[in-house]
């Protein structure tokens, strides 16, 4: 892969992490809240209804985990807009750190809380973030 493949995986990177982020803001308000429901329905397969999105606790959460999705999300777009010219190997290797800690932990505590085939979704998240910044570009 070329520098500029980079340069444009990193753009999808970016839109992946940060699309999760408006469906966790949205869950902050009751009325909107259904896809959040849906999705960790869908996480959490199979689909039976267990998983809900009521209570101010859960409310607060999502705001946090929205904000910091799309933050993640920009961050990385930025990364790759003003960064990746002057360090491209840099940024490379800090999106992919910060990709495999996000998995590694976010994948634990689901299977820690009983929600282990989200552990497979992870595996799908991680591989659509990361595509080919696994290896080094050529130069």
């Amino acid at each position: 892969m070329s520098q500029e493949f980079h340069k444009f995986w990193l753009k999808i990177s970016a839109i992946v992490i940060a699309s999760f982020g408006p469906v966790a803001f949205l869950a902050t308000m009751p009325e909107y809240s259904e896809a959040a429901r849906f999705s960790l329905d869908l996480l959490d397969w199979p689909l039976d209804g267990q998983q809900t999105y009521e209570g101010p606790t859960m409310h607060f959460m999502s705001a946090l985990l929205g904000g910091f999705l799309f933050g993640w999300g920009v961050m990385i777009w930025c990364l790759s807009v003003w960064v990746h010219d002057l360090a491209p190997e840099g940024v490379r290797k800090s999106v992919l750190t910060g990709a495999l800690a996000w998995f590694f932990l976010d994948s634990a505590g689901s299977y820690a809380s009983g929600a282990w085939p989200n552990v497979l979704w992870n595996v799908l998240v991680l591989l659509m973030i990361v595509g080919p910044l696994w290896r080094p570009a050529k130069t």
